[in-house]
């Protein structure tokens, strides 16, 4: 497979002014799992020669692995800003090194150039990506609004949950896969397995980002821990344990919903000492493991090569990640 790296590497933002461009290179060079790209890339291998890429295909879907990259990290900028975050993958955000300013107009402009990076697909295949594109850029910006909506509602169901996250974090995985089978080539059919693949790897995905905002190691996580429950969000756990809790629980629960970030700690410890009582992470894990196995599945549909694996072992990997 082409080195993502490498290529994202090679974006020039040694432009003028260093004040827009400068933040854009800071935060794609801070690593990430390139996961988007990745799975574009793996999607045509997945289609395509019995999983073998050869002739100018990988040049021809590294446009837009590279695109779907840039707009991932352009959403987080502004989705830093959006939640007062001051760390991203164990480094100052942007808002917090620059400014908020910063962050909007660095964000604006990246996504402007994952659009100029669209604009490169083969002739014949941009306007139909260029499609796809737009629908996933639209379900994740309604899903960051239904994310804060829920902030301001006082009930919020776990189908409200699932919806929002399907679109604020699935969409983009679905559509990677569908865009990077569909410039492969891939049929409708093998395009609607790519898609469901990608959509159930991204609720599984987010609900493991949830466990571990509360149960995982700041130091692999790369920001700081239990941030969901200092701010209230209302994430799988909280909505698992506000249908599971008893009367006590409840009451417990409510008491430090109304408590702001002053004495974090302390409010961290207590709301996580409720939800084990309550199981609450497990009940979680298992809703992960279904979203993961109903990913597997599609697999299973698609042509059985080196590729498809690796899609299989990411469906795996990304269950038990720890960060």
């Amino acid at each position: 497979m082409l080195d993502i790296n490498k290529a994202i590497e090679s974006l020039d933002w040694k432009k003028e002014p260093q004040g827009l461009y400068e933040p854009i290179a800071y935060t794609l060079s801070s690593g990430g799992k390139r996961l988007r790209p990745t799975l574009a890339l793996t999607a045509a291998e997945c289609v395509l020669n019995g999983g073998l890429l050869s002739g100018d295909v990988p040049e021809n879907v590294l446009p837009a692995a590279m695109a779907l990259e840039v707009f991932h990290n352009f959403t987080l900028l502004h989705d830093d800003v959006m939640d007062r975050a001051e760390v991203r993958r164990g480094r100052p955000t942007v808002h917090a090194k620059w400014d908020d300013n910063t962050a909007i107009l660095s964000g604006d402009q990246m996504l402007i150039e994952a659009y100029k990076l669209i604009a490169k697909v083969p002739s014949d295949k941009v306007q139909k990506t260029l499609e796809l594109f737009n629908e996933m850029a639209t379900g994740v910006c309604e899903g960051q609004q239904y994310d804060i909506d829920f902030e301001k509602r006082s009930q919020v169901t776990i189908g409200d949950y699932m919806m929002m996250i399907e679109k604020k974090t699935s969409l983009l995985l679905a559509y990677a896969m569908r865009i990077g089978g569909y410039i492969a080539g891939a049929t409708a059919q093998q395009q609607q397995a790519l898609y469901q693949y990608g959509l159930h790897i991204g609720l599984a995905f987010q609900i493991q980002d949830d466990i571990l905002d509360v149960y995982g190691d700041p130091k692999t996580f790369g920001k700081a821990i239990g941030g969901d429950i200092c701010s209230n969000k209302k994430t799988l756990l909280l909505l698992t344990a506000l249908e599971n809790a008893d009367a006590e629980s409840m009451a417990e629960l409510q008491r430090w919903m109304t408590e702001d970030r002053q004495g974090a700690k302390e409010k961290i410890e207590a709301v996580t000492a409720i939800y084990d009582r309550l199981h609450v992470r497990q009940k979680c894990e298992a809703v992960m493991e279904e979203h993961t196995a109903l990913a597997l599945a599609q697999l299973d549909l698609l042509p059985q090569n080196e590729a498809t694996e690796r899609l299989r072992d990411l469906a795996e990997r990304l269950a038990v990640r720890r960060s």
